[in-house]
């Protein structure tokens, strides 16, 4: 039953408070631009995104009482323009790579700048678009029956901040704590990025078994927030990959073999070129780093299967919410309103007219832009209504089902999935097979990828506003603002990020995106469902093993999607995630020990969550500068310079280098646990 009579917001509607200012968005622009770029390069190479809405929120309060003496409700303005660019960018990244691994030659030229920062609009707006008309019946009638986790802790976090405290510091500690670990290991090479510990491919009980783990602050700090239960099931995929399967293929699967696939899949130019992945010898017939030639040569398929039938299981298990979710949203809609009375500001929307125009924008500059693929305006104009359609419909259900089980939950993957068959099955239906099609089904798929992620956020942003009293209007035109500002920042991050290296272009290389660098586990994902369907290109062998190993997973009661992405995922990097969550583990452990309840409210404002967010953050931020640097080659040769690797292996040997990272990354779980531990000194009001 809904609450609606009977909620008061923390602000009250007639009161008369700074919101929309010229500085709440110009903080909120610039903390989207940041967040943006950090969830690319997270998501880019772990598949894995974090809240942002929090952070920033914890950020705005600091700078805004210090500095800038904002409001509460210009602090919500903040987080909710900022937190634009998270769930943007989450939904770029695990999309819009697909056009890279695409058969048609010329997919790969609409992964440039402009393309992805078009389709990132596109997206942002319709999931903000799509959320106008919904907000009154899902945030505000069902009140009492959505809670909304993550919105209702960030009000949470503004309503503590307006009763002072000194939370924040936590975070900023862990933000300068992986800020400078990050530099001694990106740019003076102090502490060794990827330890690893491999059997020869000649030896006889366990041939090319890797041991590996890339341990940087964000991965830590991911796997502290996930919690040891989702970052075990993700280590479990992997140590089924990188210790079953390529030690068993490594046993059975002659050298010649293994290059005749990676020439098949594109990573190998013949067999009678050395490099690419794993570096193969035509000479000898042998691959240097035979794991890594296994891998891309047969896992990461088998990973795709598990992960497409997990997105899938995951959304056929919440079919029955999403149907009831779509019945009760266009039912609310359906209700007249008394167009008379006084609206209170607390109530004040956008003008639903402003859904359609929008929607009709949105087709015409589809159909006639040149950044959309599409050999005539006609099927530009068919993409165009199978984005509003499909839409309105997922954005409704994302925005009910992050109502009930928070936006970490939410399976988008499964959505995307989901809408990229549909479209490729109307495609076929019509006549249109073949590669021309594959990358118009990716924009469809991308865009609603990018506004399911964006009415998620949108959603929790809105019940946010509605707790602490904020004009609806006013969160919807931010949302608008963010989503363009932060799209021009994403844009540019992917684009950065895909440099390749002097190294990956002498391997034949030409991206850096879909490497062991940056995997981009989802974008590859979709463009090989994408070819499958419309090309039947595939090997559907190892592709329906993955769907095996993803029901076998589901019938033994774990979820199959988190597995699956550990399957997909090299070890190196779900380990240092795993390490993150045993911590989690420990410290949960301890607490239940002493009898230290944590209500659910506080705990995303612990602070081992803060100081997790921290080490997320710092850690993202510095790989994106670095990143952005590396960009130069004057300025590579400049950080070579400063590089002590050399000098340390030369004194330690390459193993103890190896053991010197580790320890680093030892201590820096040693200082999480002990922030962790100290007791919460937040209150929160009831």
């Amino acid at each position: 039953m809904s609450n609606e009579k009977e909620f008061h917001p923390f602000v009250a509607p007639e009161a008369q408070v700074k919101e929309f200012t010229i500085k709440a968005i110009i903080m909120g622009g610039i903390f989207g631009i940041i967040f943006g770029a950090a969830t690319v390069y997270l998501a880019l190479k772990a598949g894995l995104t974090v809240s942002a809405s929090i952070p920033i929120a914890v950020i705005a309060i600091t700078l805004g009482r210090k500095f800038l003496k904002t409001t509460i409700l210009e602090n919500n303005i903040i987080q909710t323009t900022g937190s634009a660019g998270e769930s943007i960018a989450a939904g770029v990244v695990f999309t819009l790579p697909g056009f890279l691994f695409l058969t048609e030659p010329t997919s790969a030229s609409f992964f440039n700048y402009i393309t992805i920062l078009t389709l990132a609009i596109f997206g942002g707006i319709l999931g903000t678009l799509m959320m106008i008309p919904l907000r009154r019946s899902l945030i505000v009638k069902e009140h009492g029956v959505l809670p909304y986790p993550e919105g209702t802790a960030c009000a949470s976090v503004l309503k503590a901040g307006e009763k002072g405290g000194d939370f924040a510091k936590t975070a900023f500690m862990g933000l300068g704590f992986a800020f400078i670990y990050a530099l001694l290991q990106k740019i003076f090479h102090v502490i060794s990025e990827l330890p690893k510990f491999a059997t020869h491919q000649v030896n006889k009980y366990f041939p090319s078994a890797t041991l590996s783990s890339e341990i940087t602050p964000e991965y830590m700090g991911v796997g502290y927030i996930i919690g040891p239960k989702i970052s075990g099931v993700l280590v479990a995929g992997g140590v089924l990959s990188w210790f079953v399967f390529i030690p068993l293929l490594a046993s059975v699967v002659p050298g010649d073999v293994v290059a005749a696939q990676l020439v098949k899949l594109g990573y190998l130019a013949n067999l009678a070129t050395g490099g690419g992945p794993g570096n193969w010898d035509p000479a000898t017939h042998q691959f240097a780093d035979w794991s890594v030639a296994l891998y891309r040569a047969y896992v990461r398929q088998i990973g795709a299967g598990a992960v497409a039938a997990g997105g899938f299981i995951t959304l056929f298990k919440t079919l029955p919410t999403i149907i009831s979710s779509f019945k009760g949203s266009i039912s609310s809609l359906k209700e007249k309103n008394d167009t008379n009375a006084v609206v209170k500001r607390t109530d004040r929307d956008l003008d639903i007219r402003v859904v359609g125009i929008g929607s009709a924008i949105l087709i015409i500059l589809m159909t006639v832009l040149p950044q959309v693929p599409g050999d005539t305006i006609i099927s530009k104009l068919i993409l165009g209504v199978l984005v509003i359609i499909f839409g309105a419909f997922f954005v409704t259900v994302s925005s009910r089902i992050v109502g009930l089980i928070g936006s970490s939950n939410n399976p988008i993957s499964g959505m995307t999935i989901a809408t990229i068959m549909g479209t490729c099955l109307v495609f076929i239906a019509v006549g249109w097979t073949g590669k021309v099609y594959e990358p118009m089904a990716l924009v469809v798929g991308g865009i609603i990828c990018i506004a399911a992620a964006n009415a998620g956020a949108t959603s929790q942003d809105l019940k946010t506003g509605y707790i602490v009293g904020a004009t609806p209007r006013y969160q919807q035109l931010a949302l608008f603002v963010g989503a363009i500002v932060s799209s021009l920042a994403i844009g540019a991050t992917v684009k950065i990020l895909d440099t390749p290296s002097r190294e990956m272009l002498a391997q034949g290389i030409q991206h850096a995106i879909g490497t062991d660098k940056y995997p981009a586990p989802q974008g590859t994902l979709m463009a090989t469902l994408i070819k499958g369907i419309l090309s039947y290109n595939l090997d559907w062998q190892f592709v329906l093993v993955g769907v095996a190993i993803a029901i076998v997973m589901e019938l033994c009661g774990i979820k199959a999607l988190s597995f699956a992405v550990g399957v997909y995922l090299p070890l190196s990097t779900t380990l240092p995630i795993f390490v993150g969550g045993a911590i989690r583990g420990i410290v949960d452990w301890r607490k239940k020990r002493k009898g230290e309840e944590v209500h659910p409210e506080e705990e995303d404002l612990g602070k081992g969550n803060l100081f997790a967010t921290g080490l997320v953050a710092g850690g993202a931020i510095a790989g994106v500068i670095v990143a952005f640097l590396s960009a130069s080659d004057n300025v590579n040769a400049a950080l070579a310079k400063w590089s002590a690797e050399h000098g340390l292996v030369n004194l330690l040997s390459d193993t103890g280098y190896m053991l010197l990272g580790v320890a680093f990354f030892a201590f820096m779980g040693i200082v999480l646990y002990r922030v962790a531990i100290k007791k919460n000194e937040i209150e929160l009001e009831n």
